[in-house]
């Protein structure tokens, strides 16, 4: 069995640089495994070919295309317009307003390049009515000075400016046009794009795209008797009046998204995660998995350890721990996602259904996304179970080879009834004997290839999925809960343990530094401080004050005061050698980056000072935060900030200093992000909402859940339809 780390006083566990899907080792794949993943892919819905067809050249109109995602009829139809621009009507020139966007139509009179103050292309334009207009380009191209030469006749959409020579447009957009060309009947759109991709080509793909819907006479997947008790309009309609909607429709409608076709369009966009989202639920219940049921006859080892436990479980521990037991009992695999603030105590939750899992004669296997927090779950769980007669195994990159090779080989055997570690539990060389339970701990920071993998061990050995518990210290709000988690069972631990104090947060500006440094002496007498600074190197951009010089500081300014220093940069040796000073106390400050932002459990220290606050989000303030606060002593987090606070940064430290809990501050940080930011793409798996807000659009929530349950129960057509527009084979993911 592989080495343990050297033992010390137990951690407890509880965007950045996540373990992402790019972190996941390269695989040399063996004819069995080929055979293994095809046949994943195949019970997942979906082979590796429709997951990733062919793609055009990437310089091509179709590549470029592709890479805003634009490859299907569908795809173009639901690529919807930022915003519109009225050529609909001409002004003539002297009419025109200044601040206000108009068009003008008329012929080039002169065109001339000129190199005073800068090179620019300077154009006159004169109407019909023989007023004169000047269009200025700073950036342009000799095919565009021949192509608008004088005596061409064009039309220019642009801000008026007034100047000392009369009006003049600065960079108007601009069309060659016949003398009777007929004007628009339609606002014209404009797209979301990337370099390279002009606007003209994605209207002509959109354009294509309409005139392919009408011609195929498709139906509405969404039954009218749905249509009609929400009230909303056809998906056809609403599409082409999102495309090409009249001058008479409402600018206001459209750019705030209140329009009824945009409420369409919302609620499908809900309907069809909804959909996808039950579906995974239920193709989960027709799994086998292991039935990991309480053991008669014999005293259980979860019964054991809890009898040799110096505390007694939370009342919410002790119900969450029920609730995992229950669905560890059924045939098919649990997908449970537990919820606790730092500090609730899940990682005596974890360790339970470990041991149940054990108590039937299955494997279980703890994974976190870096070696630090791995390590505390080692020692902690270790330390508890070990004296029952379960052997733990310990498994990371940096272990020496013979003691990868020594822990792989305790696992394969079964001789290893848990194996906790990093990402590199999913290695293609470890191999389970009978992988019951997978813990997969802060589970957003992995991508979803990496967690897909995990469950993968088991259904390669037994023919089973294991049951899959996911931990997070970032609560999930609720409006999240319901759409991007709702495939998951949630256990919420909402009762903090006893004994913990209430945490003091002050802020401060960076002049007051020197008054923090004194208090951290004062402090440093009684208890243990950490010192957290943002980057490990200077960074010009940035102007952050680095790891290496805030030790420097400190141990100058602290002296005779031993200050330790921990950040990413060391080997894994070097940070548990310091780590180990530090909870035995010989250290009394440490300095540290975000590396022991979650999993660090030393209860001595009692004050964290974070420099540069204005530099972290919400949800790593508050993880930093919960690294004090974990015994009897009186406990302070200070945030120090560099001005000028941007109106963002000001709002975080607000709700630092006005809240400790962690789902108050997941609501607000959910406000002030959005879902994208909160969560990721690489770490929810699917494409997050483009056109439904999940604070203004909670109703459509509610009615697309009950739509889903109605649809997957009456009419399996328009379930496949509606996926089929809006997933574009991306259900997969939801397997993770």
């Amino acid at each position: 069995m592989a080495t343990a780390p050297r033992k010390r006083a137990a951690g407890r566990g509880t965007r950045e640089q996540p373990a992402g899907d790019a972190a996941a080792p390269a695989a040399r794949k063996t004819p069995a495994k080929k055979a293994a993943g095809k046949a994943a892919e195949k019970a997942a819905g979906q082979t590796a070919a429709e997951a990733a067809p062919k793609a055009p050249p990437a310089n091509s109109a179709a590549g470029k295309l592709a890479k805003l995602g634009l490859r299907r009829p569908e795809d173009f139809l639901l690529h919807l317009p930022l915003r519109f621009e009225d050529e609909t009507t001409v002004t003539p020139i002297a009419d025109l307003a200044p601040g206000e966007h108009q068009q003008v139509e008329g012929v080039i009179t002169d065109s001339e390049v000129k190199y005073k103050p800068r090179r620019q292309l300077v154009l006159a334009l004169r109407d019909d009515a023989g007023d004169s207009i000047g269009l200025r380009f700073l950036n342009f191209y000799g095919s565009q000075v021949q192509a608008w030469g004088i005596g061409t006749r064009i039309r220019a959409r642009g801000e008026v400016r007034g100047g000392f020579w009369g009006c003049e447009m600065v960079h108007p957009g601009m069309k060659r046009v016949g003398e009777d060309a007929a004007l628009p009947t339609t606002l014209t759109p404009v797209y979301p794009t990337s370099a390279g991709v002009p606007q003209g080509l994605i209207r002509k793909g959109v354009d294509r795209a309409l005139m392919h819907y009408a011609d195929s006479g498709q139906p509405d997947y969404l039954p009218d008797a749905w249509r009609e008790r929400l009230k909303l309009p056809t998906l056809a309609a609403s599409l082409r009046l999102l495309h090409h909607p009249s001058a008479e429709v409402s600018a206001g409608s459209l750019e705030g998204r209140t329009h009824p076709a945009w409420q369409r369009i919302k609620f499908d966009e809900l309907l069809a995660q909804q959909l996808s989202l039950k579906r995974a639920v239920a193709a989960r219940r027709i799994k086998n998995a292991p039935r990991l049921i309480d053991l008669a006859g014999r005293e259980s080892l979860t019964a054991q350890l809890i009898a040799r436990l110096p505390f007694k479980l939370t009342g919410a521990q002790a119900r969450v721990w029920r609730e995992i037991a229950a669905d560890l009992a059924q045939p098919y695999p649990m997908h449970r996602l537990l919820q606790g603030d730092v500090g609730s105590g899940k990682t005596i939750v974890a360790a339970l259904a470990c041991l149940h899992a054990i108590d039937n004669g299955f494997q279980a296997a703890l994974m976190s996304p870096t070696e630090i927090l791995a390590e505390q779950h080692f020692r902690k769980i270790a330390d508890l179970i070990e004296p029952l007669g379960v052997p733990v195994a310990w498994l990371t990159g940096s272990l020496k080879t013979r003691a990868k090779r020594e822990a792989q080989a305790a696992v394969a055997s079964g001789a290893a009834r848990l194996v906790i570690g990093t990402h590199a539990l999913i290695q293609e060389k470890v191999e389970f004997e009978r992988l019951g339970l997978a813990v997969i701990d802060e589970q957003h920071r992995f991508g979803v290839g990496q967690r897909l993998e995990l469950r993968t061990k088991s259904a390669q050995a037994t023919g089973m999925e294991p049951h899959i518990l996911a931990m997070s210290a970032t609560p999930i709000p609720r409006t999240l809960a319901m759409t991007y988690y709702a495939d998951l069972d949630v256990s919420v631990i909402d009762e903090m343990p006893p004994g913990r104090t209430p945490i003091v947060t002050k802020v401060f500006a960076m002049e007051k530094k020197d008054e923090v440094i004194e208090r951290v002496r004062q402090w440093a007498s009684s208890g243990q401080v950490y010192w957290v600074v943002p980057l490990v190197e200077e960074s010009e951009m940035l102007e952050l004050q680095n790891a290496l010089d805030a030790h420097a500081q400190l141990s100058e300014e602290l002296a005779p005061i031993p200050v330790g220093l921990v950040h990413g940069r060391l080997t894994p040796a070097e940070k548990q050698a310091v780590m180990d000073e530090f909870v035995a106390g010989r250290l009394r400050v440490l300095v540290a980056t975000t590396v022991i932002e979650v999993g660090v459990d030393v209860p001595a220290a009692s004050l964290m000072v974070i420099e540069h606050a204005e530099r972290f989000g919400l949800a790593q303030l508050h993880q930093l935060r919960g690294r004090v606060g974990r015994g009897a002593a009186e406990s302070a987090c200070v945030l120090l900030y560099a001005s000028p606070l941007s109106p963002t940064a000001k709002e975080r430290l607000k709700v630092m200093r006005e809240t400790t809990d962690g789902f108050e501050i997941a609501r607000r940080d959910l406000q002030l992000r959005g879902p994208g930011e909160f969560l990721g793409s690489r770490q929810s798996g699917l494409a997050l909402l483009r056109f439904a807000d999940l604070e203004e659009d909670q109703a459509w929530v509610a009615a697309a859940q009950d739509c889903a349950t109605d649809l997957l129960a009456h009419d399996p057509h328009a379930v496949q339809e509606c996926l089929r527009w809006w997933m574009g084979g991306r259900e997969h993911y939801l397997k993770a």
